[in-house]
């Protein structure tokens, strides 16, 4: 009977031991897959809902928006649809941000290649950003540059080109970027540098604006200085060539090639 106890301890032990593992498997299987659905949530679900819903709605705010007025200033957002926005905008924007914003998926490599190659030579630094990386930028991400957030800009950059018209993002865009001051969109900096509404600005003024895109809490429109000036009178320039060439007809109908 000892024996025979023994064979049924051990027995019992080594089920009980087995029993254990499962267990500790289904908790590890149980983790692994709850970890799995938090990350697709995080990281595919949200944006894709995040960018989706933006395609029908403006952004109510931006993290930029909330830190200019965390350091005091007064935020004027005004945004506006495309047909309230002159084309004089659209044509210089592109002309001075985005040459190849109509024919890009989102990233203009040799625009790219350029600017590395520039950078590389030494004087001013160029960006290669494109209009579809701004947007992600501004309308969805944070202001500070990092490799993590360049990693969920190019993320949303892929999933705007491809859930969004190009009308759209160049409307998002123009509503949300930084002109300074506290303006923000076209609207609201029409307005406050020159006492306009957005269809109304005219090529020069729409070429002012753009010029201070990169730097719009340095430079002003409205009372420009000598680099503003030499760069709207270049962007009034290459803007022509813009609605020549037809580089504007994904946003401005009467710019398409017939």
């Amino acid at each position: 009977m000892r024996r025979a106890d023994k064979i049924r301890a051990r027995d019992a032990r080594a089920n009980l031991d087995l029993d254990l593992a499962r267990i500790k498997r289904r908790k590890r299987y149980g983790f692994f897959l709850t970890t799995l659905t938090v990350l697709f949530i995080a990281f595919v679900l949200a944006p894709v809902t995040w960018v989706g819903l933006y395609l029908f709605i403006d952004p109510p705010t931006t993290v930029l928006m909330m830190q200019r007025a965390a350091e005091g200033e007064s935020i004027r957002y005004r945004p506006v649809r495309m047909n309230r926005i002159s084309p004089h905008v659209v044509r210089s924007v592109i002309a001075a941000e985005d040459a190849n914003f109509c024919t890009h998926d989102g990233f203009d490599v040799a625009a790219i290649q350029d600017a590395m190659e520039a950078n590389a030579r030494g004087g001013r630094v160029r960006g290669a950003s494109t209009i579809s990386q701004q947007v992600a930028k501004n309308a969805f991400l944070w202001p500070e540059r990092s490799w993590l957030r360049k990693g969920f800009e190019t993320y949303f950059t892929a999933l705007i080109e491809f859930m969004w018209p190009k009308r759209r993002i160049m409307e998002v865009y123009l509503n949300v970027a930084e002109w300074g001051d506290g303006n923000f969109g076209i609207e609201a900096a029409a307005r406050a540098r020159f006492g306009v509404s957005a269809n109304e600005l005219t090529p020069l003024q729409a070429a002012r604006l753009a010029a201070v895109l990169p730097s719009p809490n340095r430079w002003r429109a409205d009372t420009p200085g000598p680099y503003v000036r030499r760069r709207s009178a270049s962007i009034l320039q290459r803007a022509r060539v813009v609605r020549n060439e037809h580089m504007s007809g994904c946003v401005v109908q009467a710019d398409s090639a017939r």
